[in-house]
């Protein structure tokens, strides 16, 4: 899937996305780029996503690592998933110099 390649290539280089639920405006969260997929945790410490739910259709911008401007634009869902701990070692390690405590972590799908 192309969109793949392209998320692949930057999320790499990039540890934050922006991310608005339907009906809610959107927000700079921290981003983990693992399996083909997007990670992301919230609550707690870290950054809080209002009408962010499992199921919830979300619109996800990624801005270029190197530029910061607009990359890409896509619609996934939110799927709320419980990390394995080498995921949730790895998110702990994307978050660079910070102590992350998040109450969830959600898997955005491309739909």
């Amino acid at each position: 899937m192309e969109i793949t390649r392209l998320l692949d290539n930057a999320l790499r280089k990039a540890a934050a996305v922006w991310v608005e639920p339907a009906g809610h405006g959107a927000r700079l969260v921290w981003a983990l780029w693992r399996d083909d997929t997007v990670l992301i945790a919230v609550g707690g410490t870290e950054q809080q996503v209002p009408g962010l739910a499992d199921g919830a259709r979300c619109t996800l911008t990624v801005r270029s690592p190197s530029t910061h401007s607009h990359l890409v634009t896509v619609a996934t869902t939110a799927r709320l998933t419980t990390p394995d701990d080498d995921t949730a070692a790895a998110l702990r390690t994307a978050r660079l110099n910070a102590t992350p405590a998040w109450d969830s972590v959600y898997r955005l799908e491309f739909t």
